[in-house]
């Protein structure tokens, strides 16, 4: 398959356009409150002392002045697209001195390291489970038993994850409670932490994959419907093939166009699926970080969070638009 660089350039500009829209929202929807959250973290800190000194709001004027908070609104988002445009993502409010990278960065690897395995074995047992229901020579169990597990997936990830939590660690003590690792646990290069990380996130990973599998199915099954009344699947059918090629080469390959589609939006909000699921097993990832600095108004760590969302969305599409040819010959982008 051969691009145009028209092709190219049109996806290249969207994803552009896609990453200044979402970036500009991001920048003026937290502005929209009046709390102050420099007022809020000043506060706080000298009510936890009994003691407010003198000069408070000095003190309020002169972080303002720091954080650029005092500037007129077109130069705090002047200042904002430069910063985001030179990956400056500058410093948190609510964990200040540390930055908002290096806060990101400690959350990263516990977030894409459960929601990027969880994501993937959704997609990949929940599209095949949906492929075999749709299957005409599927067994009953596939057809008529199995569906009824999917009901699963209307249930919020976090409902199960606190079903889990009440028979699995507090009823039956099978599995930790929640948290990344145990308490008193220091992080290391070892086999044993390795392990002990597999083990407290084993009861997330099941409930996410059993809230989102059964999505995956559905839209895998009713794809398959489709694709079972085209040409090409009657005229495999003629010709005799074995059907096993016929389920896999002519009717998943094809029904899984869409399914695809979807997978790279979700992998794009990795950094930000299942806020809820992190946040009720006391996982330490990008999810529960982001859901704090919500709570505290901690607009850089907002910013700096959501705009790495933004531009992993942008990217997984313009990723998706190049690759999408290749999976599907029909679609042509000579001259388009």
């Amino acid at each position: 398959m051969r691009y145009s660089w028209s092709f190219v350039a049109r996806r290249f500009g969207l994803m552009l356009l896609i990453i200044w829209s979402g970036a500009t929202l991001n920048f003026f929807i937290p502005k929209m409150t009046p709390r102050n959250p420099l007022r809020e973290k000043l506060l706080l800190e000298a009510t936890r002392s009994g003691y407010i000194p003198p000069g408070f709001e000095e003190m309020v004027q002169a972080y303002e002045a720091k954080f650029g908070l005092d500037k007129p609104l077109w130069q705090q988002y002047a200042s904002y697209m430069g910063d985001m445009l030179r990956g400056n993502l500058g410093y948190s409010i609510s964990n200040y001195p540390k930055t908002v990278w290096e806060l990101i960065l400690e959350g990263l690897p516990w977030t894409i390291g459960l929601l990027l395995v969880t994501t993937i074995l959704s997609f990949l047992i929940g599209s095949l489970l949906g492929a075999l229901m749709a299957w005409p020579r599927s067994s009953n169990f596939v057809k008529y038993i199995l569906p009824s597990f999917l009901v699963l997936g209307a249930v919020p990830a976090y409902v199960i994850a606190l079903t889990l939590i009440y028979f699995v660690a507090f009823r039956w003590k099978i599995l930790p409670m929640g948290g990344g690792y145990g308490i008193g646990t220091f992080p290391s290069l070892s086999v044993s932490f390795a392990l002990e990380v597999v083990k407290h996130s084993i009861l997330p990973a099941v409930a996410i994959i059993l809230a989102s599998a059964g999505g995956w199915a559905i839209g895998m099954r009713g794809m398959m419907v489709t694709v079972q009344g085209e040409d090409y699947m009657t005229f495999g059918e003629a010709k005799g093939l074995k059907e096993t090629r016929l389920f896999y080469k002519y009717g998943v390959r094809n029904a899984l166009l869409p399914q695809v589609t979807g997978l790279a939006l979700s992998l794009a909000f990795l950094v930000s699926g299942n806020v809820l699921v992190e946040l009720v097993m006391g996982y330490p990832g990008i999810g529960t970080l982001l859901a704090r600095s919500i709570s505290q108004l901690d607009y850089f760590m907002i910013y700096g969070i959501v705009f790495v969302i933004i531009v992993g969305l942008a990217i997984a599409m313009f990723i998706m638009d190049m690759i999408y040819p290749l999976l599907d010959p029909r679609i042509a982008t000579e001259g388009n």
